[in-house]
């Protein structure tokens, strides 16, 4: 029996999938990509597969992938599936096909708790914060006995908290072998199960950032594998133009200044003036921040110019060029005494990039790509590519260059929207994979019968103040027909607080219904307590949320029966690196709304409207409150590209379908 047919008979009605779990039953698409992916892994090819909401398509490349008995990557776009991976699905497959499978885990340094720098925490950790020395109290006694330094194994402790930066390492701060807790290092021991692997599982951000800089281990890991999966391969993009630029920000050089300062003091006193050369740093980045100006907390000002629209020409280059020589004049000093502690050495390193750096922002910015200066609670100056294409071509798969980790590899690319049309050049093209295999594999679910989908004709343009509002007064009529049970999702911040404020007026009185907002708690916690529903004799919910919630989010059964998402979900036009993109496409002769803003949306519209039925069980309503989806030729187009639910036309209808879903 060949490759193929072993691949297929896995999931026949007989088959071992079948054999272990009684309530399996072979599905003609997951089939059909398994096989694909198995063709792909025998001839070295590349492939892209769209696989719909519930084809099983974890499984369908997991089973080829250990079945051909060639070392695999995994990456995938967040660390919960990382996790899921790791800890269920591979586990799983790896029993059911009865095959011997070494396994590891590999995420980025800031999911690692570091030995040194937690006991240098002790110290740096101010006596009056009395919540971080709880916290790392708590880290302390963790540490005895994890075996893996994972942070997420560390029940309690909060995403956001100022613990973290103090109890892990960065590439800059890192002293690598030199560490005196170098043996025990959680990273580097991360990196040995890694490498002794026959599969890995990573993230897209460990990747791109390896890809950039080499130093992650991904480096040696990726020449030895002859298979890369990646699922969630939608985020794949907008991951790698993070880490393919080049950036610079006062965060960076105050915590330069900062680590300069201690290891100065500690190591070498006397033998510099850290003091000064710490205040020297601190004053360039104080005078870069003060060029910048008065601006609003996270505006992006265009750069197309030497200097950030808005500011002073001369104010800004001066400022950078004194970053430039409060770096230079540590260099010099940091050198001085490179040989009395690796910690100089590293320093030293770490200096010499970031003038590099600031060198880079005082030349023009390269034509291929956009450059921007972001104000936040520390500025940060971007230059980042329109997209990922040449690296992928030249450092992945290796058209016409000797930098790519290897020729004979078989590439796989996966997700559950990567496009709205049949080749899919809506991911193919920024991803460079225009000659890529593409299959599309359509989900399982009779969406006709299980799902609805309501654009209500009443209601004002998105643009119009009162819009959310009234989106708010759908909601809650809604909710308080079914019970809670509602997700409501929202294209923008403003609107989310706005939506969320008018329900938690209208249920401020009730008991039976609870509003969770975004923000409020971390996602985690709200989506457990959504899933909990009415359950337990806890209220029923309904959960306003924003940005990541529109993917990744899996709420089957009966708890999640309506979503409402509020307008089109466009990409922001005044955003640098969208705004760059669109003239790209218009100077190319094309029409960047209809083939950029309109594919954009329609991705993202399939993306929160796939939150909605994840079982072949599951019934529920979609309710899009954009006029636009029906009365616009784009938004018609968009309709088109959604699962084909049977659309309600009017709020009566509306009404009654609400009251269907309570009696089913």
């Amino acid at each position: 029996m060949n490759f193929e047919s072993r691949v297929e008979e896995v999931f026949s009605t007989q088959g071992l999938i079948a054999q272990s779990d009684p309530y399996f039953k072979p599905r003609a698409g997951q089939t059909q990509m398994a096989i694909a992916v198995a063709q792909a892994i025998e001839q070295g090819d590349v492939l892209v597969v769209e696989a719909g909401t519930g084809v099983g398509k974890t499984y369908a490349y997991l089973v080829p992938a250990l079945l051909s008995g060639e070392r695999v990557v995994l990456s995938t776009a967040t660390k919960a599936l990382q996790d899921q991976l790791f800890g269920r699905d591979l586990p799983n497959i790896a029993k059911i096909l009865n095959l011997p499978v070494r396994m590891a885990l590999l995420k980025g340094r800031s999911s690692y708790l570091c030995l040194y720098r937690m006991e240098l925490a002790r110290s740096d950790t101010p006596l009056s914060d009395r919540g971080a020395h709880a916290t790392l109290a708590k880290v302390e006694k963790w540490s005895q006995v994890t075996r893996n330094g994972d942070l997420a194994e560390l029940a309690g402790l909060d995403e956001k908290s100022t613990v973290i930066p103090l109890i892990t390492s960065t590439r800059d701060n890192c002293i690598g072998a030199q560490c005196p807790k170098f043996k025990p290092c959680h990273v580097n021991l991360a990196r040995k199960e890694a490498m002794a692997a026959d599969v890995v599982v990573i993230n897209h951000h460990l990747f791109f950032a390896d890809l950039a800089v080499k130093d992650s281990g991904m480096a040696e890991l990726l020449p030895n594998a002859s298979v890369v999966i990646f699922d969630e391969a939608h985020q794949l993009n907008e991951t790698g133009v993070q880490f393919l630029g080049a950036q610079l920000s006062t965060g960076q050089l105050l915590d330069l200044a900062r680590d300069t300062l201690a290891a100065g003091l500690q190591l070498a006193r006397g033998l510099q003036d850290w003091s000064g050369l710490a205040s020297g740093l601190e004053r360039a980045a104080r005078e870069i921040r003060l060029a910048a100006g008065k601006q609003s907390q996270g505006i992006k000002l265009r750069w197309t110019a030497l200097e950030p629209e808005g500011i002073d020409q001369d104010a800004w280059l001066s400022a950078i060029n004194l970053v430039c020589e409060a770096c230079e004049h540590l260099r010099l000093a940091l050198l001085m005494v490179s040989e009395l502690a690796p910690d100089f050495e590293r320093l030293c390193t770490r200096t010499q990039e970031l003038m590099q750096r600031a060198e880079k922002f005082l030349q023009a910015c390269p034509p291929d790509a956009v450059r921007w200066a972001e104000v936040g609670q520390q500025l940060r100056l971007v230059e980042s590519p329109l997209d990922i294409a040449e690296s992928v071509k030249k450092k992945m798969l290796k058209n016409g260059s000797e930098d790519a980790p290897q020729a004979h590899k078989s590439w796989i690319f996966t997700s559950a929207t990567l496009g709205h049309e049949a080749q899919l050049k809506w991911f193919t093209v920024p991803c460079g994979l225009e000659q890529a295999q593409v299959l599309r594999v359509a989900s399982p679910f009779d969406y006709a019968s299980q799902a609805s989908i309501y654009v209500p004709q009443y209601l004002p343009k998105p643009s119009d103040p009162m819009h959310s509002a009234e989106v708010a007064s759908l909601v809650g009529q809604a909710a308080d027909v079914l019970g809670g049970r509602t997700l409501v999702l929202t294209t923008t911040l403003r609107a989310l607080r706005a939506i969320g404020a008018a329900l938690e007026g209208q249920f401020k009185d009730r008991l039976d219904i609870e509003i969770l907002i975004q923000g409020n708690l971390p996602k985690r916690e709200l989506l457990s307590r959504f899933r909990e529903g009415a359950s337990q004799g806890r209220s029923a919910c309904v959960l306003v949320a924003s940005a990541s919630f529109w993917e990744g989010i899996d709420i089957p059964g009966e708890e999640l029966a309506l979503v409402v998402i509020d307008k089109l979900p466009f990409p922001p036009p005044d955003d640098p690196l969208i705004e760059a993109r669109s003239k790209r496409l218009d100077q190319n002769g094309k029409n960047s709304f209809i083939d950029y803003f309109v594919p954009e949306a329609t991705v993202s519209l399939k993306q929160g409207a796939g939150r909605l039925i994840r079982r072949e069980t599951d019934m529920g309503m979609l309710v899009v409150c954009d006029t636009r989806l029906t009365k616009m030729g784009y938004g018609r187009k968009i309709l088109s590209a959604l699962p084909p639910m049977r659309q309600i036309q009017n709020h009566d209808d509306f009404v009654e379908a609400l009251s269907t879903l309570v009696k089913n």
